[in-house]
């Protein structure tokens, strides 16, 4: 597909919730490096009234007022409290204080568009994937052709690798790395949201294919822009086991040691609902996952993903929502709170500028 051609159809699939809700649609960019600069930030006062489940006050609503960030996922490093954001726009990753100020802390050429951003502050490092929705600045002529993931430094943002997925692939297939998780021992797990493809990388960026199965197949389809997508989140659980989220609105378990066992988590109460964006392992071994409003243009679900039976089964409960339909990751924050980004994806596939993001405090149960 031409770069042009792309663009049309991001821009029409952008317009169809544009017109059901004032919002759009989702993409992806990001990059490496250190650096200091400020872009800018506030926080709001937004109070949001209090539960017959909690009698503590609600925290406050983040505005991070980073002009032209637009990120499509973050992760909070709690000792530095610090959330870290990758921009779909200008490849780089930010660094966001709990007032919202923003400042560049990776600025790597090598990398084109920020997907996923996971902290990993046991090895001092922040883990990035890398693709290309021919939306950014440094996007090349043939969009989704960038998968990769990088590791950068914690205190510096200084690259330690980045490895090229596409060459362990070796499909010649359209590729968006979507999310990774890390296991206990620094193993990363990388998921493709186009192939149904699993990747894994050691310590030192050493990639291989950890698993293509049947099951991981995309089948959920975006109008005018992508058929087929697959894989959205991933995260490492208790058993030695990977637990994928389908854009579609399946869970699939898959044993590390013995991944020909994938098979789909059963799942009870309310279904997840489609596309399904991001997810976040609770301290109590449960889930707390976030469907975008993306096709139906209505507010995202929060939803809590409660296993059984080794992760064999689980209940799903909506536990609250989010007014922006384009609400694309959720995320620990300071005080053991959780929040949702809303990374400002409407104005990034309709072509205009934009000056912020927002973090929004939500109930996981």
């Amino acid at each position: 597909m031409k770069k042009t051609k792309l663009k049309i159809a991001i821009a029409s699939a952008a317009l169809v919730v544009v017109a059901a809700t004032g919002t759009a649609l989702a993409a992806s960019n990001m990059s490496g490096g250190s650096g200091s600069e400020t872009v800018a930030g506030s926080s709001s006062a937004s109070e949001r009234s209090a539960t017959g489940q909690s009698k503590q006050k609600t925290p406050s609503l983040i505005k991070a007022d980073g002009a032209n960030v637009f990120p499509h996922s973050l992760d909070y490093d709690a000792q530095s409290k610090t959330f870290f954001a990758g921009s779909l726009k200008q490849g780089k990753v930010f660094a966001v204080d709990t007032d919202g100020t923003v400042r560049t802390f990776i600025d790597d050429p090598q990398l084109v568009s920020a997907q996923a951003v996971r902290v990993d502050r046991e090895r001092g490092r922040v883990l990035v994937s890398n693709v290309d929705y021919g939306t950014a600045d440094r996007s090349k002529e043939k969009p989704f052709g960038i998968a990769g993931v990088g590791s950068y430094d914690l205190a510096t943002g200084k690259q330690d690798w980045c490895v090229d997925l596409t060459a362990i692939a070796l499909d010649g297939k359209k590729h968006l790395i979507s999310d990774v998780t890390v296991a206990p021992d620094g193993t990363i797990y990388a998921v493709d949201e186009l192939t149904p493809t699993v990747f894994r990388i050691d310590t030192e960026g050493r990639a291989s294919v950890f698993l293509r199965s049947d099951l991981l197949q995309g089948k959920l389809d975006i109008p005018d822009f992508l058929n087929g997508v697959g894989m959205s989140a991933v995260e490492w659980v208790a058993g030695d086991q990977l637990i994928i989220a389908m854009a579609g609105g399946s869970l699939v378990r898959v044993p590390v040691q013995q991944p020909e066992d994938a098979e789909l988590v059963k799942l009870s109460g309310t279904p997840l609902s489609a596309p399904t964006a991001g997810m976040r392992l609770l301290e109590d071994g449960s889930i707390t996952a976030v469907s975008s409003g993306l096709l139906n243009g209505k507010p995202a679900q929060i939803q809590h993903v409660k296993p059984s039976n080794n992760w064999k089964q689980a209940t799903v409960e909506v536990t609250d929502t989010v007014q922006d339909p384009v609400t694309s990751d959720v995320t620990a924050g300071p005080d053991g709170n959780t929040y949702a980004l809303s990374g400002g994806l409407a104005d990034l596939l309709a072509g205009k500028p934009n000056d912020g993001f927002t973090l929004t405090p939500v109930k996981t149960g």
